[in-house]
């Protein structure tokens, strides 16, 4: 393997005439070296070096427009998605497309081989000899596995992918339609670029007359428990909602606690009744389903002082499988409810308890909480003459935040401070990020036909490999898939954007184009362990080796019906 990176043609040049496993071996080595961490100008960079290595292959040279580049719009960092269309033979308009994406999560994990940690022959070295888990150590020194920031999620996938366009550029007569490749920044935080690739799927499918069959994406898959030995496909993407609670209170000095409505109790009853609960999770039969898990909470106190916090802020990631938005929003209300009737039940204990021992009057102090779903807030506050529209489009002007969760909180303190009950409150809303849910039903023909395509790639390269597969329905990781289909209804999203504070404004997902395109999304993926830690790795016998063959020989079934 060279040390050293190699440029585009140069690259290109020393994989022609391997053979499929060396040659994505190679071009993964080559790719990880390039840092391309996430909200970096090396998402630019690599996506400069990909679309110049594509445009090497003599198929695009001799076919230039074939290959482009979409910037993102208004994106401080220029970055950008890279396509690439191969024509197949006929007249077909039937297009299979191949998704990965480009950039990584950062190295800090890595410590003191930070200076290594896009290098993998010295991770590898490192491992070999330095490891402390036996596993990490044994795979290093078994030669079969590549280490290395963005080895497997995802390097090694557009490796994949560009190797199959080489195969195909070359043997178009294999299938009778088109491959388009897409290769995407932005995926691991706010998938801003498979967002704004939709527009040009949906302009591709206007001028072209393309037919998407369907959308292949390769990130990776790993085992679900140790000794796990399937190689998971997956016929769906699971979706994620982002649901976050405005705690307001009522402070009290120190001294008189008893008397306020701490919002820091409610929001640890409510984190309690939901943090990991699997009780909240969807029974799906054989799916890996996940419970909801707390991302952020905190007061909003921003110094010392004695006075009791006013406000409190705390949310979730939510994976979502079959639910639709409203029926979240129904379920994150009634706990919502009962941990604030539990919080109002505490205090009223606790003040009994304060007055037998002290031998105080009663007051009569009240510790009810409304709780709200954004939507019904917006409504009461107008209806008491707030003028919603410009309080949140004066936050939106003069917010000095970058973080768009943080912006949404800023805008329900200002609602509140509008807001002419002091009542307290719990008001529930969705934020950044949102991932739409999909899934190939077996109730839908052309759905099913694929599922039936699938199944049959499956059982043969079982029986050729001896390989162990499994199709399952969701990918259990985000991915860039969510974002290609959709089967919620206008009704359903309705409790989504209506509970989003300036949905538009702030994170526009083009839902109704998504559902235009809705291209079935299936992840056969890259084989590895340990992405986003420091002892990353692919493992290269899989791979390399038998995954671009089951890529392929799916890719021409369904071309080649």
């Amino acid at each position: 393997m060279e040390k050293t990176r190699l440029q585009p043609n140069e690259l290109y040049h020393r994989i022609k005439g391997l053979d499929t496993p060396e040659q994505i071996e190679v071009i993964t080595s080559q790719l990880v070296r390039i840092e391309s961490v996430n909200s970096t100008a090396g998402e630019t960079e690599i996506a400069d070096y990909i679309a110049a290595f594509i445009k090497e292959i003599p198929y695009f040279k001799k076919h230039p427009g074939k290959v482009w580049e979409q910037a993102l719009e208004d994106d401080p960092l220029k970055r950008k998605n890279v396509f690439a269309f191969v024509e197949g033979q006929g007249s077909s308009t039937e297009t299979v497309v191949y998704h990965a994406h480009l950039d990584t999560v950062g190295v800090d994990d890595f410590g003191a081989l930070k200076d290594v940690a896009v290098h993998p022959e010295a991770l590898k070295e490192h491992f070999a000899h330095h490891a402390e888990d036996p596993e990490v150590k044994a795979a290093a020194t078994s030669g079969d596995w590549m280490f290395g920031r963005g080895s497997v999620d995802m390097k090694s996938g557009i490796a994949v992918h560009l190797t199959n366009i080489i195969h195909f550029s070359e043997y178009v007569e294999d299938v009778s339609g088109n491959i388009l490749v897409m290769i995407n920044p932005v995926e691991e935080n706010e998938h801003t670029g498979v967002m704004a690739s939709v527009a040009e799927l949906l302009k591709l499918k206007d001028e072209l007359g393309l037919s998407y069959q369907a959308a292949i994406n390769n990130d990776f898959v790993t085992e679900l428990y140790k000794g796990d030995m399937n190689r998971y496909v997956y016929t769906g993407a699971v979706g994620k909602l982002l649901p976050c609670f405005y705690m307001y209170g009522r402070a009290a000095h120190v001294g008189e606690t008893l008397t306020g409505v701490d919002p820091t109790l409610i929001s640890s009853e409510i984190n309690r009744e939901m943090n990991n609960n699997m009780a909240l999770a969807e029974e799906l039969e054989g799916e890996l389903v996940l419970p909801p898990s707390c991302l952020y909470q905190r007061d909003n106190k921003d110094f010392y002082n004695v006075q009791t916090t006013v406000s409190s802020r705390l949310y979730f990631n939510y994976f979502i499988y079959e639910r639709t938005p409203k029926q979240v929003m129904d379920q994150l209300k009634e706990t919502a409810a009962q941990a604030c009737a539990k919080v109002k039940t505490h205090m009223h204990a606790q003040y009994e308890a304060f007055r037998t021992l002290t031998g105080h009057p009663d007051s009569r102090f009240e510790w009810k909480v409304d709780v709200y779903s954004y939507e019904e807030y917006i409504e009461a506050l107008v209806q008491d003459g707030v003028d919603v529209e410009a309080v949140t489009a004066s936050v939106l002007k003069k917010s000095e935040t970058t973080d768009k969760r943080e912006l949404c909180f800023e805008m329900l303190e200002a609602l509140q401070e509008a807001d002419p009950s002091s009542q307290p409150k719990v008001v529930i809303f969705f934020a950044p990020p949102f991932c739409p849910h999909n899934y190939l039903r077996e109730s839908i023909g052309a759905e099913k036909e694929l599922i039936d395509v699938l199944q049959g790639v499956l059982s043969d390269q079982q029986e050729k490999t001896g390989e162990q597969f499994a199709l399952k329905k969701f990918f259990p990781f985000l991915s860039d898939s969510s974002y290609l289909s959709s089967h919620d209804t206008d009704e359903e999203l309705k409790a989504l954007i209506h509970n989003f504070p300036e949905w538009e404004q702030i994170y526009p997902v083009p839902m109704d184009h998504i559902r235009e395109l809705n291209i079935p999304s299936i992840t056969i993926g890259v084989y590895g362990k340990d992405a986003h830690k420091h002892t990353e790795r692919v493992y290269k016998p899989y791979t390399f080796g038998v995954l671009p063959h089951v890529i392929r020989d799916f890719t021409k079934q369904v071309l080649n019906p």
